[in-house]
């Protein structure tokens, strides 16, 4: 766990930084604190509540995280278990539109960790996944779960695999209770802490 901790607190600053860069002028760059216009005032990013603004600090966190872990997630196990999240979360709320199918097929050609693999193979079974859960929304998620369970044996595999399905959800800075759902399944089958990514 401490290693886990370690990497969350660097990733803060890395974030931090990035963010006091960019927007340094007026003093609100650094992201925390009430007076930033989303959700609640003051909602941690562990808490699990609906504040926007903590999701999308999440969010920006965990992306940092997984780049830093690049050279480590080459495995097949993680690129087809991450291929399923990310099937999962576009359909979790039972549909996905063309559209829908068409962001996060470019979010996942996009994804820095992602890269290590032939982007033909990325949509290749993402799309396989999509159809199954559009086809019998049940019946896939049992084949989408084996698949995702092949990550389980590897705690950093298991943690990235969730990690990965998080920034795809999180992509438009919110977080549907639906995909809560499915990430909280999918840690229940990878024996990760839901509560790290506070959900």
């Amino acid at each position: 766990m401490a290693m886990w901790d370690r990497i969350k607190d660097q990733a803060k600053g890395l974030q931090q930084q990035a963010q006091g860069a960019r927007g340094g002028s007026g003093g609100h760059g650094q992201g925390h604190g009430p007076g930033h216009g989303f959700g609640q005032p003051g909602s941690g990013s562990g808490s699990g509540s609906s504040g926007g603004g903590s999701k999308a600090q999440l969010v920006g966190m965990l992306k940092t995280q997984l780049t830093s872990l690049k050279t480590e997630l080459k495995s097949g196990a993680y690129r087809d278990a991450s291929m399923a999240m990310c099937a999962l979360v576009a359909a979790a709320d039972g549909s996905v539109d063309p559209a829908e199918r068409q962001q996060i097929e470019s979010l996942i050609l996009q994804n820095d960790v992602l890269q290590n693999f032939p982007p033909e193979q990325l949509r290749q079974r993402f799309n396989k996944h999509v159809d199954q859960l559009t086809y019998n929304f049940q019946q896939g998620k049992a084949e989408v779960m084996q698949e995702i369970a092949k990550a389980a044996k590897k705690p950093t595999e298991a943690r990235a695999v969730v990690q990965t399905g998080f920034v795809v959800a999180g992509a438009d800075g919110y977080v549907a209770p639906a995909e809560q759902q499915v990430l909280r399944e999918a840690c229940a089958t990878l024996n990760v802490s839901p509560q790290e990514f506070g959900l």
